[in-house]
């Protein structure tokens, strides 16, 4: 998701409930007229549309509140459609927050429950679509096509919209959706060693670490917040060479599903960060921890490296970099990326390739709102290609240019001002994500990439003379030269296969969650003499779940998506 999330690709948030009116006075007329502006229906017909504010609850906690017209892009949208949307996102517990709702049956006017979205569904929160793309939802049925028919509940309805989809052709990303993170200044006195196993990855923290006691430094921190438990959880299954499949390992010849966590390469994985922490290396406070708490540590200087998926440490990693254009000698505390695996006979899979659509996350309207055909049209609007140009490259002269041959493209100068706070204003941050979009590796009917990052000549003038030296070092361009190439997985990913409410397969992933949260910190953090009893002591609880069904059931969806894809070709 992350890619998808991408673009995640970030890095974005589901947010809470609207503060004071629940959406009751969403649809409301404000005192202000706007002038007359395009129908976001037909993109043609001119009708006036009195000034709405809306509110969104976003799942994922990262982003500050606020309203989508106080940005560059949000009012100019806000100028073509009449409407506003007031951003509330995550704070505490997501389950407890989309409860909360649920018992109170209020909701915001839209939703964007993440993790929760069986429960919102569940509570029939969500209202049908279907009608309403159809009568006003004209981009919408270009952008996502007979896709839509993948996101349908059992009662034949689409209750939400997926948060991107594949438009164009593939657009290859020069940066990884996930690694081994390590602080360049780690790789520059070891001399830009290469580094490709977790052994070796440990050593390197290690002798760093040594020569530097007096400073402070962590070794390595590890985030576990709430549903993001995945971030410690998921590592063996990529140093076993593995996509983020979720739960699952799916092997590309057979296409047979297996779990992991409790698999000896998660022993394996969770061995080392028991020997890291026995050496005063790990952070303890990684099981305790807050996202905010996280990034704050990342960004702290004090941490050497972490495993994370891009989209989810880009906020951290923007303001390091940020700092070190304002001052180079700060650039040894940004992170590199390393393509790390248990064994060097391991091909790493930390490249996203083509995958299938997510269908079990997205955007939906609640049951509290009023007028939402204002709602879709403002995303079929949103979907118009200008506008996904807008929310991606921005606005041209300012943000990017467009030489001879069409190529979109960015002046050095436009480069060095759109830092972290420049993509708040402007709204590039709320924007990037959590929408309906084209996804990050979408291109435009031009042929340009609807990404920025994914223009190859944008990618190489982001790169600072620091960047181009340390890829020189490693023979690379860009850091997925670095990394192995993507096969083609038609099924991914397998976490977005969408689970009947109360079925047995939900039922062993929130089994295998909480047994995993209740296991994995005690394993890291006990003494290295105490870990293979606590270890056997897991696999005995381990071996209580149908494992072999989950496996079984993911096999057979697996199985059905690439016969789907083969049938449409």
């Amino acid at each position: 998701m992350l890619r998808l999330s991408l673009a995640m690709l970030l890095l974005s948030s589901l947010a809470t409930a609207c503060s004071g009116n629940n959406g009751n006075n969403a649809g409301a007329e404000t005192t202000s007229k706007p002038d007359s502006t395009n129908s976001a229906n037909t993109g043609t017909e001119e009708v006036k549309k009195d000034k709405v504010t809306y509110t969104i609850f976003n799942g994922v906690a990262g982003s500050k509140d606020g309203n989508t017209n106080e940005t560059t892009i949000g009012k100019m949208l806000e100028d073509q459609t009449g409407t506003n949307f007031k951003l509330e996102f995550l704070v505490g517990d997501l389950n407890t927050k989309i409860g909360t709702m649920i018992a109170a049956n209020e909701y915001p006017d839209v939703l964007i429950p993440d993790a929760a979205i069986e429960e919102v569904l569940n509570a029939g929160a969500f209202i049908p679509l279907d009608d309403l793309i159809e009568k006003y939802g004209p981009n919408i049925k270009r952008v996502y096509g007979d896709d839509l028919d993948q996101m349908r509940s059992a009662d034949g309805k689409l209750y939400f919209l997926p948060l991107s989809a594949q438009v164009g052709e593939f657009v290859p990303d020069p940066e990884p959706t996930a690694a081994f993170w390590v602080q360049r200044r780690v790789l520059d006195e070891a001399g830009y060693p290469k580094i490709k196993t977790l052994d070796q990855y440990m050593e390197l923290i290690e002798n760093y670490a040594a020569k530097h006691k007096d400073e402070g430094l962590t070794g390595m921190v590890s985030l576990t917040h709430d549903w993001r438990f995945f971030a410690t959880a998921n590592p063996p299954m990529h140093l076993l060479g593995y996509p983020n499949d979720g739960n699952v390992m799916v092997d590309p010849a057979t296409l047979e599903a297996t779990t992991y966590s409790g698999s000896d390469g998660a022993k394996q994985w969770l061995q080392a960060l028991n020997t890291l922490n026995s050496k005063g290396m790990f952070d303890k406070a990684s099981f305790v921890d807050n996202y905010d708490q996280y990034i704050a540590k990342l960004t702290s200087h004090k941490v050497l490296g972490f495993f994370d998926y891009r989209w989810q440490v880009q906020t951290a990693l923007n303001v390091l970099k940020d700092a070190a254009r304002k001052d180079p000698s700060l650039d040894g505390y940004n992170y590199f990326p390393l393509p790390v695996t248990f064994d060097e006979s391991i091909s790493d899979a930390y490249v996203d390739g083509p995958g299938g659509l997510v269908t079990n996350r997205g955007v939906g309207i609640t049951v509290s709102a009023k007028n939402p055909e204002r709602i879709i049209q403002y995303f079929d609007n949103m979907l118009k290609e200008e506008n996904q140009i807008l929310i991606s490259w921005g606005i041209k002269g300012e943000t990017y240019e467009v030489n001879e041959e069409g190529r979109y493209y960015r002046t050095q100068e436009q480069i060095n001002k759109i830092d972290e706070a420049f993509n708040e204003k402007f709204g590039f941050k709320y924007y990037s994500w959590n929408w309906p979009s084209y996804g990050g590796n979408s291109t435009l009917s031009d042929g340009n990439a609807k990404g920025v990052g994914y223009q190859p000549e944008v990618f190489q003038m982001s790169l600072t003379e620091k960047d181009k030296e340390i890829l020189a070092k490693y023979d690379a361009q860009t850091y997925t030269q670095m990394f192995a190439k993507p096969i083609d997985r038609p099924w991914y990913p397998a976490w977005g296969f969408v689970k009947e409410q109360n079925s047995p397969e939900l039922m062993w992933e929130t089994n295998k969650d909480e047994l995993t949260k209740k296991y994995y910190p005690k394993l890291v953090l006990s003494s290295p003499d105490k870990f293979d009893s606590i270890w056997s002591d897991f696999q005995k609880e381990w071996g209580k779940l149908d494992t072999a069904g989950y496996e079984k059931w993911t096999t057979e969806q697996v199985k059905k998506k690439v016969d789907m894809g083969k049938a449409s070709k």
